[in-house]
């Protein structure tokens, strides 16, 4: 087994190489990729140093059975067709292929059968902040057919890559020793403040970060179910917080849905209120689930459940999904 990582100096692609090392994925090679500037860095990888290539078109993925790419959605575009010539299997970080008919668009807790349908041989890792509320949805949507979703979320610093992480850290430095916050990254300062703008405005006033949510749960989910988002970006340095409010056909209980939470793969179930207990990013940073709690009755509607929901958006809502994909093919006989 040979494993590509493209794009292995950014935030998701060192990510990679941590939930490869972390959950002893079956490679006999690993080969690292990356642009002309990070080209020559190298990384332990399990107790062996790995030098990073400079991606370039030719035949050096001609022996790759599987490629973890993360280098921006140009890039992967670009080469897509050189990384699959041979018959590597692509799954994809980056927004390039997500809304492309030919290509599955995977979270494998709620979808993976969708994987072995891959004409392009390219998988799709669907945005962030939507992994981790379909991995939510699905039990709900076992129970009762989901009518309709409302989300706010709260999203991280680390979502807008490495250097969203240094923009949040650098400005909490410089207000600290009284000087002006160095804004790059974000439209505005984002120490002591939160900004209710991710990716570009659509001519609906609705970001292209909160379409996401409802063009990429349909895919996943096969479902019609409409889903209206309001994402918000907040001074937390990694892990997004979601509000889920979800409308379904038929009544349900707190307690069917706590129960199908806690038996349901990949959801942790943090939810005692009386003793101040529900999931933060502060303790579910690093952590491969995604964590549910304040699991109530909408008082608006009876058939709609609230709750809230944390998740690692470096680790499972990008790196750890991916691996996950990668290991579901594997077991189910789907790499050569």
């Amino acid at each position: 087994m040979k494993v590509a990582v493209v794009g292995a100096s950014g935030a998701v692609g060192q990510e990679f190489l941590q939930v490869l090392a972390e959950r002893n994925f079956p490679l006999d090679e690993l080969v690292l990729f990356g642009s002309a500037r990070s080209a020559g860095t190298s990384y332990d990888f399990k107790g062996k140093k790995l030098v990073v290539k400079e991606l370039k078109h030719g035949d050096d993925f001609k022996d790759i059975d599987i490629a973890l790419t993360s280098a921006g959605a140009s890039i992967s575009k670009e080469f897509a067709e050189t990384i699959t010539k041979y018959g590597a299997i692509m799954i994809d970080n980056s927004s390039a292929f997500r809304y492309d008919s030919d290509v599955p668009l995977v979270v494998p807790e709620v979808n993976p059968e969708d994987s072995r349908i891959r004409p392009r041989n390219i998988i799709a890792n669907p945005n962030c902040s939507t992994i981790q509320m379909v991995v939510a949805l699905k039990p709900i949507d076992e129970l009762s057919k989901i009518k309709r979703v409302r989300v706010a979320t709260y999203q991280a610093a680390s979502g807008a890559g490495a250097q969203g992480i240094a923009e949040l850290e650098n400005q909490l430095i410089e207000i600290a020793e009284g000087k002006e916050p160095t804004i790059k990254k974000f439209p505005y300062q984002l120490v002591m403040n939160i900004i209710p703008h991710i990716d570009v405005f659509l001519d609906n006033d609705y970001t292209k970060e909160e379409m996401k949510m409802n063009w990429e749960t349909k895919k996943i989910m096969h479902t019609d179910a409409e889903v209206s988002a309001t994402c918000v970006r907040i001074p937390v340095a990694r892990a997004h917080s979601e509000a889920i409010w979800v409308e379904t056909e038929k009544p349900l209980s707190v307690e069917e849905v706590k129960a199908a939470f806690e038996s349901f793969e990949g959801l942790t179930v943090i939810d005692n209120p009386a003793e101040k207990q529900y999931p933060m990013p502060l303790f579910v940073a690093g952590k491969d689930d995604v964590y549910v709690g304040r699991i109530r009755k909408d008082v608006t509607d009876p058939n709609s459940i609230a709750f809230w929901c944390v998740g690692d958006q470096i680790k499972k809502g990008a790196a750890l999904n991916a691996v996950q994909i990668a290991e579901w093919l594997i077991a189910n006989g789907e790499v050569r």
